[in-house]
């Protein structure tokens, strides 16, 4: 089962080609991911901003939604690049390098992050935002 974990992880993060940013602002765009990913997802996912000073927790979909789109207030661009995607059984945990450009800022940034995915009968029942520490910390390992 853990296998084919790693493959709904894969399938719920958008290319590396994506503007993450247009896709959650846009509501038509973000209604057709939503047709692609509910079957991957519970309707009542939880979504965890662990970056902030007290984590933060978002319920259901719109509330997945709605974390992104807290997170994304500064952006203009956002893209997410997968480095790799760990398979802890139940978990899989995504090291990932984000990039972008800060509507006050002419340079891209560049930011390497984690988060953990907790799936349960095929579904994604969590996802925890946070540092590639505390992913790799989660899921018992280490960098």
């Amino acid at each position: 089962m853990s296998e084919e974990n790693v493959e709904i992880v894969q399938t719920l993060i958008p290319p590396p080609e994506v503007d993450v940013a247009s896709l959650i602002r846009d509501d038509s765009l973000f209604e057709q991911s939503r047709a692609a990913f509910e079957p991957f997802v519970d309707p009542d996912v939880e979504a965890v901003a662990m970056w902030l000073p007290a984590a933060r927790t978002y319920a259901g979909i719109d509330g997945f939604r709605s974390l992104w789109l807290d997170w994304l207030e500064p952006w203009a661009t956002y893209y997410v690049r997968v480095d790799e995607l760990i398979d802890t059984g139940e978990r899989v945990v995504a090291l990932i390098r984000d990039s972008g450009q800060r509507h006050d800022v002419d340079a891209e940034v560049e930011i390497s992050a984690g988060s953990v995915w907790t799936i349960r009968n095929g579904r994604v029942v969590k996802v925890e935002f946070c540092t590639r520490e505390d992913a790799l910390k989660a899921a018992g390992l280490s960098e």
